[in-house]
């Protein structure tokens, strides 16, 4: 808890379920010390509000329309250093932790537990302390191991960030002119990155394309 006299932390809540977004927000404003100051519906939305508030915590769902929890932490890490991102997902996954850990995120708690965790964590993340569940933590410890075995660390990401947010846009159904227009790049550089795209990931049209935007979690089914 802030000690008398200091400003509550101000949170940027950001999740495409206004329900869960209610019930988040009543975990977090019941506390002294924490203040929900911006609500976001999406990522894009998330990143433009940043931009628009004093805030010093981002709490983000990962699966999110127009761009994922895990592309807006990029983008606030990179907006705003000194902000801090917490991920708040139903996703019990490793490669979704991992991605959050290479976003920028310092902590990620499950939805399943928030009334428990949430609190817990975004007074850690002021703290510049990581916060994982358990199951996550043994995930981190497993995934060393395997490196050390290997003599190596992972391989990166196949897709830049840049060519992320235009798979995600183009599963979602965006045509090339509504994907320059969000991600303020010309038509044609759209269009060619969606020819890129095609023969980095070897696929032929749009609905490959979004099969695999779904395969590795860049929309929903």
């Amino acid at each position: 808890m802030n000690a008398p006299g200091t400003s509550p932390i101000r949170i940027l809540l950001a999740d495409d379920h206004a329900l869960v977004r209610r019930g988040v927000r009543l975990i977090l404003d019941r506390e002294p010390d924490l203040r929900v100051v911006a609500e976001a519906g999406d990522g894009a939305q998330t990143v433009e509000l940043a931009r628009a508030h004093d805030v010093d915590l981002a709490v983000l769902d990962i699966a999110m329309p127009r761009l994922t929890g895990l592309q807006a932490a990029r983008e606030l890490t990179a907006l705003k250093p000194g902000l801090r991102v917490l991920m708040l997902t139903m996703h019990d996954n490793e490669q979704y932790l991992f991605q959050a850990l290479r976003a920028g995120a310092c902590g990620y708690v499950l939805k399943s537990v928030a009334d428990r965790d949430l609190v817990a964590a975004c007074r850690a993340a002021m703290r510049d302390e990581p916060f994982l569940y358990p199951g996550a933590v043994a995930a981190l410890i497993r995934s060393h191991l395997d490196r050390v075995r290997q003599g190596e660390e992972g391989a990166g990401g196949l897709l830049t960030p840049r060519e992320e947010e235009v798979v995600k846009l183009v599963a979602e159904g965006h045509s090339s002119k509504e994907i320059a227009e969000l991600l303020f790049i010309s038509v044609k550089t759209v269009q060619r990155h969606r020819a890129n795209l095609l023969h980095k990931l070897g696929l032929r049209d749009r609905l490959e394309l979004t099969r695999y935007a779904i395969r590795v979690g860049l929309v929903e089914p």
